[in-house]
């Protein structure tokens, strides 16, 4: 009995293989690469660039949130930004198209790190730095470590304080060694459309996912088991990353735009966005009314003011 249960457990774990590798080569090829892949030292990072030609407009970086790539960025807010500004959209290291920088998911520091050497390779080198939700903390990080390197922030329901809730159990469940081995590739393989399309609208809430969104996303391509480890290593560790970035805040000097829903229930805009406010002297806060996480999709124009606005204290345009 125990060497067949071997070989049910053996036959088990190749079908989950199988089915996981199926689903993925049907997301890549369903949603493949919108940009090019730049070598930064010996990774990997996909750049979507829009708007106007290089040299013609200032510079402006997009970082996305936590499961995301670069096709969060270009269903709406690019296409409002592209006649006024260059726009470089990352994907953020093992997500997307970008290829892991090491097993533990990479720090918010070291995300920018990679991120600032591909915008100065594109010849990007002081872009305006837009981060939304886990990217705004990326984007912090860049400003806080390389200074000189960006002209201007914006943090969209950006993740900047640390908090007191729990991990979620989902992420304490993946980000384990055990997790990564059995509960990664069992969702990878077998995780049900309709969960997919509620976890869509609880990020969203309190709005409605815009029509078209998922299919333009590309929900699929967050589902691959490389990208599923990366998010919930990356999401495990950043309590911790921020508790120790948000002491250098002070030493932020460019022109900063905080932009946050006022019912953003996954990042607090009294936490996080009031911090900011707080603690940062070039930081100007606009708080949308009745907005949920997602602001960029559903308050498309109040974004895209405050990159504009962020670009002018600047002195870019």
């Amino acid at each position: 009995m125990l060497i067949w249960a071997g070989f049910a457990m053996a036959a088990g774990a190749a079908l989950t293989a199988w089915q996981a590798a199926r689903r993925e080569a049907a997301a890549e090829a369903r949603h493949p690469p919108q940009g090019e892949i730049l070598v930064v030292g010996s990774h990997r990072v996909h750049v979507v660039e829009m708007g106007r030609p290089k040299g013609s407009a200032p510079d402006l970086v997009l970082l996305h949130g936590s499961s995301g790539n670069t096709r969060d960025m270009t269903f709406r807010l690019a296409p409002a930004l592209a006649d006024e500004f260059r726009i470089l959209i990352f994907d953020r290291p093992g997500l997307g198209y970008s290829s892991p920088l090491n097993g533990s998911g990479a720090t918010i520091r070291q995300q920018a790190e990679v991120l600032r050497q591909a915008a100065a390779q594109m010849g990007a080198r002081k872009p305006v730095v837009l981060g939304q939700s886990y990217g705004g903390a990326v984007a912090l990080a860049w400003a806080v470590d390389h200074p000189d390197s960006v002209s201007a922030l914006v943090s969209v329901s950006g993740v900047a304080y640390p908090w007191t809730t729990p991990l979620d159990p989902l992420y304490r469940i993946t980000s384990s060694r055990f997790g990564s081995a059995v509960a990664v590739p069992l969702l990878a393989a077998y995780v049900p459309e309709f969960v997919v399309s509620r976890s869509l609208q609880e990020i969203f809430a309190p709005q409605s996912v815009p029509a078209g969104y998922a299919e333009h996303f590309g929900t699929g391509l967050s589902l691959r088991r490389g990208s599923l480890r990366a998010n919930a290593r990356q999401r495990a560790n950043l309590l911790e990353e921020v508790t120790e970035l948000s002491r250098r805040y002070g030493g932020i000097t460019v022109p900063l735009e905080v932009i946050h829903g006022s019912e953003d229930d996954l990042v607090s805009p009294d936490l996080h966005a009031g911090g900011l406010a707080r603690d940062v002297a070039t930081a100007r806060l606009t708080l949308l009314d009745g907005i949920g996480h997602m602001p960029q999709h559903v308050a498309t124009d109040e974004v895209a003011a405050a990159v504009r606005r962020a670009a002018d204290r600047a002195h870019l345009r």
